[in-house]
């Protein structure tokens, strides 16, 4: 027999596990040692005291959720399906297919992740950048080396719970379940992406690792396949095209060939780091929280002068990483590993960007805030792999930092005003948010506190645009814009959620 029941509990109540078990016996009216459990859903309200809001369902007789996925499939059909891209929402829809027994090709710039981490271990040691194996290219997609965070809940855009299940199955802790905010780190983001590759490949999927696609073979308007980089042609019945944000050469390719693209306002600003210490003392208001609490994190945004001002990618416990996919350009991203137990905490605090922005570009049409995006870059790059870097409370008075804080960026920091280098209306909006973020967590400007740039790679300029009944480009038949690249989404699980879409609705159209 089955009992749901919810609970509002102090840090060492739910912590301690004897200590929680024997709430849940008395509340359960469950003897102890006949007792099965299984949290399905944890939140923490920080408040006032922090307290956990808990949902578990109780058992006497074992009779638990079960959270197994469909299982893979071998390759029972003739058909197959192009996906470009290795990131959540190519790796999710190839899941997905294979689950029908559909062949997917994984097509990927990148290198796969044993490789991809040497890649981006150079760029922090050597200051050698592979434009084509990086944090924002690889097996895993950018969100490999950010935080692996899995903060979409919502089931408007799919199943998050799906998404989820399949984590948990190739390896992530069956915790992320129930977290109203979970995250599984890098480190172990890398081994789930292997165990997902193996059971691909085990039921007769395909990668190609460092291979790029450079054009579409198209023949009345339908896609037959792609073309790869000094590597030939590769046909299928249909291509997913899901890239990841970042590739600029794909949305030129539609640009020069006319296929449909429009512009599509993302967003600019800094990576602000604070010591994790400070950030756990603000959110738990307390100057001594209990060391049973996770590392604290933040969600902050307010508006101004018609835009958004906003945290994203927040990464308690984690450090600044450098995230540029070309020589002479400066962009910087936050990750962290699972533990997230470093001494610092960085988030992104960006302003939304419109197209009235990028006035001087408007001569490249639906590009013009791609090219507005990649000249901040060029102009925020100082030399190497350093990154300009100034203290919050300088940079609110316009002036230069005499000295740095000592920062999670490994390649180093110099200090610049970022009032000469960032656009005018970013730093003008960016002093609005902070001001309006200090008041919601007082201190949160601070001398302690450090503003590093470039973070500009949010989301895409660029959608590439798709019919809203068949997930079919507008103009190009069998090809299907998907993700982050495309516009359709933003981070790991909508990504994910994305793929599964379209590979549901390639199924649908196949009848399968």
């Amino acid at each position: 027999m089955q009992k749901l029941l919810q609970l509002r509990l102090d840090v060492e109540e739910y912590m301690n596990v004897s200590m929680f078990e024997n709430i849940l016996a008395k509340k359960s009216n469950i003897d102890k040692n006949s007792l099965s459990y299984c949290v399905i859903k944890e939140s923490l309200d920080c408040r006032k005291s922090p307290l956990y809001n808990v949902s578990v369902i109780v058992s006497n007789d074992n009779d638990l959720p079960n959270h197994k996925i469909a299982p893979l499939l071998d390759i029972k059909s003739n058909k197959s399906v192009i996906i470009v891209g290795a990131g959540p929402a190519g790796l999710f829809a190839a899941i997905k297919l294979l689950q029908h027994g559909i062949k997917p090709i994984i097509i990927e710039r990148g290198s796969c992740i044993e490789k991809r981490k040497v890649d981006v271990a150079n760029i922090n040691r050597n200051n050698e950048i592979n434009t084509e194996s990086n944090i924002c290219f690889g097996e895993g997609g950018a969100g490999t080396f950010s935080d692996g965070k899995l903060y979409t809940r919502s089931n408007k855009k799919g199943n998050i719970e799906e998404v989820l299940e399949i984590f948990v199955h190739f390896g992530a802790e069956e915790k992320i379940l129930r977290q109203t905010h979970s995250h599984i780190g890098t480190d172990k983001l890398s081994f789930i992406i292997k165990n997902i590759r193996k059971e691909i490949l085990l039921h007769g999927g395909e990668y190609l690792f460092d291979s790029k696609v450079v054009d579409f073979i198209v023949k009345d308007n339908t896609v037959k396949g792609v073309k790869i980089a000094d590597k030939g042609e590769v046909y299928a019945d249909k291509v997913i095209l899901a890239t990841g944000h970042s590739a600029r050469d794909i949305y030129q390719l539609f640009y020069d060939r006319g296929w449909k693209i429009e512009s599509q306002n993302f967003a600019m600003g800094v990576r602000v780091e604070h010591p994790q210490q400070l950030i756990n003392q603000i959110q738990y208001h307390s100057k001594h929280p209990s060391s049973l609490l996770p590392a604290a994190t933040y969600s902050l945004t307010c508006n101004a002068n018609d835009r958004g001002i906003f945290s994203f990618c927040m990464c308690p416990g984690g450090i600044i990483v450098p995230s540029m996919d070309r020589p002479n350009t400066m962009v910087v991203n936050g990750m962290s590993n699972s533990l997230r137990n470093g001494e610092k905490a960085n988030a992104a605090i960006v302003v939304s960007v419109k197209e009235e922005d990028a006035k001087q570009f408007h001569s490249y049409g639906t590009l013009s805030l791609m090219m507005f995006q990649q000249e901040i870059e060029k102009n925020m790059y100082i030399h190497k792999q350093i990154a300009p870097g100034q203290r919050i409370t300088d940079f609110m008075e316009n002036r230069l930092s005499s000295s740095l804080v000592k920062s999670s960026y490994i390649p180093g920091v110099e200090s610049v005003d970022m009032n000469d280098m960032l656009p005018k209306f970013v730093c003008e909006n960016l002093k609005i948010g902070f001001k309006n973020f200090d008041k919601k967590m007082r201190g949160f400007i601070t001398k302690d506190s450090m503003l590093i740039g470039l973070e500009s790679r949010t989301s895409s300029p660029v959608r590439i645009t798709r019919d809203a009944d068949t997930l079919q480009h507008l103009t190009l038949k069998n090809l299907y814009p998907c993700g982050e690249g495309a516009g359709y989404s933003g981070g790991i699980t909508s990504s994910a959620m994305d793929g599964i879409n379209i590979a549901n609705k390639i199924i649908e159209q196949w009848g399968m």
